[in-house]
C-alpha cells in the first residue's frame, strides 16, 4: 500500500521497542495487582516477558529464565535499557544463526525471528540490519531445502510488514526475483511455493509499485487459473498439494485486486467470475472457501464501481452457494462442513441482499470493524501472517494502523483506560477513517490505470 516516505522512527516515539518497554513498566507500577492484564498483550494473553522468553527460547540459557522487566537478582527492578540490550543481544544471535553451516541451526534462527517479528514491533532494531537479514534470506531461498525456503519466505514477508514504506519496497525489489523463481519451480516443495505465493502478495501490497503490481498479479494468476475448467467445462484432476498452492495464490491475487483501478477491475470481473464459479465444485474445502470469498470480493468491487452491477447467471450462482451453505455430505469431515457452511452462508447472504455481517476486532482500548469483503481480505492476509501477534501490531505498527485508518499508536495509561467511548462512536470513527483513506487511494488507482 503506498505510504508517504517517513524518516527513521526515534526510540522514544510510539510503537518503538523502547516505548513499548516503558509502557510495560509504567503499567506494571500503576496496577501491580493486574500484572499480565494490560492492553499491551496479544491474543495469547501472555505478558511481554513471557513472549520474549518464548520467542527467543533457542538462544536463552537457564540463567536468563527470570524476567528482565520484573526484578533483578537483588529484588530491585532492572533498568529498562538493560532489558532492551538483553533482548537485542538475543536477536543478534538469531541473525548470526541464519549464517550458520547447519541447516538445523538456520531453521531455529528463522523460527525464532518469525516469532519475534510476529509478536513485537522491532523497526528501530532492524532498520539498520535489514540488508544483512535480506542477504541471509536470499541465501536460504536459493540454497536451502523446502522447509528452510518456506520459513525464509514467511520471514521476508514479516520483515516487509515491520519496515513498511521505502525500505519494504527496496527489499522487495531485491528478493522478488528469488521469490518468483521458487514460486514457479515445479520441482520445489509445495510448502515453499505456497509460502512464496503468500509473501509475494503481502510484499507487493505493502510496497505497491505499479510495475510490481502488474507482474505479481500475472504470476499468481498463472498458478490458480490452472485449476479452471477446460474447454469441455470439466475441472482438471488436482495434483497432490496443488489445492493448497492454488488457494495461497488466489488469496494473494485477491489482496492485490483491491489495489487495482476501476478499469482493470472490470476486466477481471469479465474474465474470472464465470470460471471461479465453476471452481466452487472443487474437491478441496479450503480452495472452495478461497474461491467463494474471492467471488464475494469481486462482486463487491463491481458494485462499488457500478451500483447496478449484476452477476451474470446470478440464479445459478446462488443455487450453488446455497448448496454449499447447507452441505451435509457425510464423506466430508465435520469441521470442514461446519467451516464451509459458515463462510458460504455469508457469501450467499451478500450476493442476494448486499448485506455484510460486521465483525469487531478488539485490541487494547481500541476496536477495528471489518465491514466489507475488501477489508476482510486485507485483515485476513495480515492475520494469517502475524497469527496471534496481529492485535499487538494493530496497536503499535504504523503500517497496519495506516492501512486500516487507525491513526498514530495510542499510549496506554490509566487515564486512557478510564476514558471510554460508545461502540457506535468507535464504529463511526473507523468507518470514516477507512472511507477517507479509500478516497485517497482512488486517486492513486486512477494514476495506475495507464500502467495496467
Amino acid at each position: 500500500m503506498p505510504r508517504s516516505k517517513k524518516g527513521k522512527r526515534g526510540s522514544g516515539k510510539p510503537g518503538s521497542l523502547r516505548q513499548e518497554v516503558l509502557q510495560v513498566q509504567l503499567s506494571a507500577k500503576a496496577s501491580p495487582g493486574l500484572k499480565g492484564k494490560n492492553g499491551l498483550k496479544g491474543e495469547s494473553g501472555a505478558s511481554d516477558d513471557e513472549l520474549n522468553s518464548e520467542i527467543l527460547s533457542h538462544c536463552s540459557s537457564a540463567s536468563e529464565s527470570t524476567s528482565a522487566l520484573e526484578e533483578g537478582a537483588g529484588g530491585e527492578p532492572v533498568d529498562e535499557l538493560t532489558a532492551q540490550e538483553e533482548t537485542e543481544d538475543k536477536l543478534k544471535q538469531c541473525i548470526d544463526d541464519l549464517m550458520d553451516k547447519s541447516a538445523k541451526t538456520r531453521l531455529a534462527g528463522l523460527e525464532s525471528l518469525r516469532q519475534a517479528f510476529s509478536s513485537r514491533v522491532l523497526y528501530d532494531f532492524f532498520i539498520e540490519r535489514r540488508l544483512t537479514v535480506s542477504d541471509c534470506l536470499e541465501r536460504s531461498l536459493k540454497k536451502g531445502g523446502g522447509e528452510e525456503q518456506a520459513a525464509a519466505a514467511t520471514l521476508f514477508a514479516l520483515l516487509c510488514v515491520q519496515l513498511g514504506g521505502d525500505e519494504a519496497e527496496e527489499g522487495f525489489k531485491m528478493l522478488r526475483p528469488v521469490l518468483t523463481a521458487v514460486l514457479m519451480d515445479g520441482g520445489a516443495s509445495v510448502a515453499a511455493r505456497q509460502s512464496c505465493a503468500r509473501a509475494l502478495g503481502i510484499c507487493c501490497y505493502v510496497s505497491a509499485s505499479e510495475e510490481d503490481l502488474v507482474m505479481s498479479m500475472t504470476l499468481l494468476e498463472s498458478l490458480f487459473t490452472s485449476s479452471y475448467p477446460n474447454r469441455e467445462g470439466t475441472l482438471p484432476t488436482p495434483k497432490p498439494g496443488s489445492a493448497a498452492l492454488h488457494s495461497a495464490a488466489l488469496q494473494g491475487w485477491a489482496l492485490l485486486v483491491t489495489l487495482c483501478p476501476a478499469s482493470r477491475v472490470n476486466q477481471l470481473l469479465d474474465l474470472h467470475l464465470p470460471k471461479l464459479q465453476a471452481c466452487l465444485e472443487s474437491s478441496d474445502v479450503n480452495y472452495r472457501i478461497a474461491v467463494g470469498e474471492s467471488i464475494a470480493l469481486l462482486v463487491e468491487l463491481g458494485r462499488d464501481i457500478d451500483e447496478d452491477f449484476e452477476v451474470e447467471d446470478s440464479e445459478s450462482l446462488c443455487v450453488c452457494l446455497k448448496s454449499l451453505a447447507t452441505d451435509g455430505n457425510k464423506h466430508r469431515a465435520k469441521n470442514d462442513r461446519r467451516k464451509q457452511r459458515s463462510i458460504f452462508r455469508e457469501v450467499l447472504h451478500y450476493i442476494e441482499s448486499e448485506d455484510f455481517t460486521v465483525e469487531r476486532i478488539r485490541f487494547g482500548v481500541e476496536s477495528l470493524y471489518i465491514d466489507s469483503w475488501t477489508r476482510r481480505r486485507i485483515y485476513d492476509a495480515f492475520k494469517d501472517l502475524l497469527e496471534s501477534g496481529v492485535r499487538h501490531h494493530l496497536q503499535f505498527n504504523p503500517l497496519l494502523r495506516d492501512i486500516f485508518g487507525l491513526g498514530a499508536p495510542i499510549i496506554i495509561d490509566a487515564a486512557v483506560k478510564g476514558t471510554k467511548i460508545s461502540r457506535f462512536e468507535k464504529h463511526l470513527f473507523n468507518s470514516a477513517a477507512f472511507k477517507a483513506r479509500t478516497k485517497q487511494m482512488n486517486k492513486v488507482r486512477d494514476k495506475r490505470a495507464n500502467v495496467m
